[in-house]
């Protein structure tokens, strides 16, 4: 089974591949998406928004097509102080789980505590230790940003959960109905699920 990992940002988002067999695991790919360009410099952050989430959508899409993966993971959103920061997060949160479902991936959720916890042993190690971990775990991996290696450790995460006798923490995302059943009897019977 392939696992994608994704660590949403609206300025950098994260992304890592991993191939679980058995109880084996076989890092794929990893990298970033930079979503705030040298163009958007002396524009107002706001009217960039609307181009980040098109390129996330698009770029992410890409990665799904191009390593086609079975599962999405995805940080869970964490409480900010910062109000506006929360909804941008927010909003590139959506744009993930929205590429997901539209390529039908089983989409789960952790949280960095959990993430943290399955790799490292504690829900508090900083993000330096867990890339230390996944180098050990993996071996040599040249992260480009910590946005990487923690997509990484998030698909990595997921595919523990997976183990035999390893309880799933995750709130799997429900697939909405199949193409086929289009009518409004079909897709009731569905939301009362």
């Amino acid at each position: 089974m392939i696992i994608l990992g994704v660590d949403p940002g609206s300025r950098l988002l994260g992304y890592g591949c991993i191939e679980k067999n058995g109880n084996q695991f076989k890092v794929i790919a990893h990298g970033t998406i930079h979503l705030f360009h040298k163009e958007y410099k002396d524009i107002p952050v706001d009217e960039t928004t609307p181009s980040r989430l098109k390129e996330i959508h698009q770029k992410l899409g890409e990665v799904i097509q191009k390593y086609k993966p079975q599962a999405m993971a995805v940080e869970k959103v964490f409480f900010a102080k910062n109000a506006v920061s929360a909804l941008k997060l927010g909003q590139a949160r959506g744009v993930v789980l929205l590429a997901g479902a539209l390529h039908d991936l089983e989409i789960y959720e952790y949280s960095a505590t959990e993430v943290k916890g399955m790799i490292t042993g504690h829900g508090r190690a900083d993000k330096d230790h867990v890339a230390k971990m996944l180098q050990m775990i993996f071996g040599q991996q040249n992260f480009d940003t910590s946005d990487a290696s923690d997509a990484l450790s998030i698909a990595l995460a997921h595919g523990l959960s997976m183990r035999s006798g390893v309880k799933q923490n995750a709130v799997k995302v429900a697939k909405p109905p199949s193409k086929k059943s289009r009518s409004l009897k079909s897709l009731a019977q569905s939301i009362k699920r």
